[in-house]
Parts: structure tokens; sequence; C-alpha cells
């Protein structure tokens, strides 16, 4: 009676099903394994946020990198804001409003500098960069998260006409006359205070995500894709089994 899985036509569509259900597996646990080391980084970041900061040069020395292990450390630093070289980040967004955040060059004592977001500000997205609060002027103590640059290239990194659409150390070290460490900080206090403060970058979200329910959607695929080839192997058995039913069935009517 399933003689006719044996057919050209069944044995192509088994195969096809056996494709689709390894591939749904496979990034099932793909989600998985993303859920499992979004977990580890949220115990690190926890950690992180939990310590007293450290002096910059200890937590960031040239030629070190950002990367998941450092990230969202806390640091202090002093130096000086270069408020010429300051840019606005454009098409950022809080809770739906349109708005920019604001980076400044934070200048240290051994000429080197670091990237300081300073905080976010509600702005029409216009061509033409929006008036910011300045920094606090002379020397100023501040403290932040680390963060790993952004992964975009190009324009999108490199100052326009004072304006970036990503933060990354690489895209604007042409643009200043010092050398820049990797990476940026996410302004948290500055002392003296400046005169009008920005909003500053919420703690980061340390939630699972939606890993687990994606891999539970990728298997349920995965299952149905098999279930599917036996429901319709069934159905075409019967039909075989009962060639005339539909047609009585017509003839009855």
């Amino acid at each position: 009676m399933y003689r006719f899985l044996l057919s050209v036509r069944w044995i192509g569509f088994a195969v096809f099903v056996l494709v689709l259900a390894a591939v749904c597996t496979r990034l099932g646990f793909w989600q998985f394994h993303r859920l499992e080391h979004r977990l580890d980084q949220n115990t690190i970041v926890r950690a992180h946020l939990e310590q007293d900061p450290v002096e910059l040069s200890q937590a960031l020395r040239p030629g070190d990198s950002v990367d998941d292990d450092s990230e969202f450390t806390q640091v202090q630093a002093t130096g000086t804001y270069d408020v010429e070289h300051e840019v606005t980040v454009k098409f950022t967004t809080r809770d739906g409003a349109p708005g920019v955040d604001v980076v400044t060059p934070f200048v240290l004592s051994s000429g080197e500098a670091v990237l300081v977001d300073r905080g976010w500000q509600e702005s029409r997205n216009t061509v033409a960069r929006p008036d910011v609060p300045a920094p606090p002027a002379g020397e100023v103590t501040i403290t932040g998260w680390l963060r790993k640059d952004s992964g975009a290239q190009g324009e999108a990194v490199r100052p326009i006409d004072g304006q970036i659409r990503a933060i990354s150390s690489k895209g604007f070290a042409r643009s200043v006359p010092y050398d820049l460490l990797e990476g940026y900080l996410n302004l948290r206090s500055e002392d003296p205070a400046p005169a009008e403060k920005l909003a500053a970058e919420p703690r980061p979200d340390l939630g699972q995500g939606p890993h687990f329910f994606y891999a539970l959607q990728w298997w349920f695929f995965a299952l149905l894709a098999v279930v599917g080839y036996f429901w319709f192997a069934r159905s075409e058995a019967k039909e075989r089994r009962n060639p005339n039913r539909v047609d009585n069935f017509a003839k009855a009517e």
C-alpha cells in the first residue's frame, strides 16, 4: 500500500523534508547556544556593574580592545573635553522619540583620548546638526562604562558635517589630531557637573531575550515538517486504497 513512497516524486519529497527538518533543528540549537552566550555575558556585565570604577589606564591601554569580557567595566578618567571635534549620532530614538547622542573626544593627560558618549537629547532628525549642551570646561573627572566599537563601517562611522550614524574609534581616528583608545565610554557622571545634563544611557537589558522561544519555534517547524510528510503519505495511501471514493460521492450527489 505504501510502495508509492519509492517513487521519484516521494523520494524527492522525503529528501526535502529531511533537509528542512535538519536545518530547522540546527537553527534551534543555534538559538539555544545564543541564549547560553547571552546568559554568560549577563553574568559578566552584572559583575562589572556592581564593582567600583577602576582607572581607565588600568582597564584599557593603548592597543587594547574592548571585548565581551571587558565591556561595561566601570572606569574613571581625568582630562578635558575636545568640543571642537564633538559630533552627534543621528537617527537615534528613546521610547519612540527621535533624537541624537552626543559624542565628545576626551583628551587624557597622556595625550591620547577616548570617545565619550555624553548622553542623548530629543531632537528632530534633520540634515543639520542640532545645538547640544556644552560639557564642563577645563579639567574634568568622569566615570563611565566601557563599550565596544560599532561594527558599522564607511560613512556610517566617519564624521561628516559634525554627525555620524554609529560610534567607532576606528572611523573617528582620522578626524582628530591625537591617538584614540579603542572603544568608547557611556558617561555615567562627571565632576564638575555640566550646566545642563543629557539623558544617560539606560542600564543594559540583562534579560534572556527571545532566543529560547525562537529555539522552540525552529524545533516545532522541524517536527511539523516530519509530521506533515507522514500525514500526506497517509492521505495518499487512503486515496490509493479507495480510488473510486470521490467519484462515487459525486455520483451520489
